[in-house]
């Protein structure tokens, strides 16, 4: 690790393409290191507490380490989620989170939101943490996610998640349990029947 904090912040950045300031204060960075790193244009702002080197390539899922930010509580859903688990051709132009239904409504930003409330055992149910860049991004579960997909076939079309179910099948064969696990959960297990046949 480099010796000087000023090194250290930008190795960090250069490693991990976007940083926490938390995780950049617990590597000996201070805040007015970073200011003043920002300042001289070394580093930008790409987020609330996120940082990067500037015009570094952000991957999407970036993005939702700036969601997850804006949203603590949330869990990253429906076509974000089919996106991140390569279950879709879709690429949204928004970060689909899932909220409490008593969360309060983030100021509008960068990334945009989509929002999408639901009870808290919906919250708890078929959660993965991933870290991206430092940040600890909770995402649905690829079965979880396809369940969803039928639960709010309105919201994102039958299309979207006949191919989900399809895109499953295929990349996770011994996915069928969890499937009809969270098929229960959601209360669609008879919506998801025919399709479930027709992809056997």
């Amino acid at each position: 690790m480099p010796s000087t904090p000023r090194k250290r912040a930008l190795s960090l950045l250069s490693r991990r393409g976007i940083v926490r300031s938390r995780s950049l204060e617990h590597h000996g960075i201070s805040r007015t290191l970073l200011r003043r790193l920002r300042e001289q244009g070394l580093i930008e702002r790409v987020g609330r507490g996120l940082y990067s080197l500037p015009g570094a390539v952000l991957t999407e899922r970036h993005s939702l380490a700036e969601a997850s930010q804006r949203v603590p509580g949330g869990v990253v859903c429906l076509l974000s989620a089919l996106r991140f688990h390569g279950l879709t051709t879709q690429n949204p132009s928004e970060v689909w989170m899932a909220v409490n239904r008593k969360a309060w409504r983030p100021r509008p930003g960068h990334p945009r939101l989509r929002l999408i409330y639901v009870s808290s055992r919906a919250l708890q149910e078929g959660v993965e943490e991933h870290d991206i860049g430092g940040v600890k991004v909770r995402v649905f579960s690829a079965a979880k996610t396809v369940a969803d997909c039928f639960k709010f076939r309105n919201k994102i079309g039958i299309d979207v998640a006949v191919e989900a179910l399809r895109d499953f099948s295929r990349r996770h064969r011994g996915g069928a349990t969890d499937l009809a696990r969270f098929a229960r959960i959601c209360r669609v297990t008879r919506v998801m029947q025919p399709y479930l046949d027709a992809v056997a």
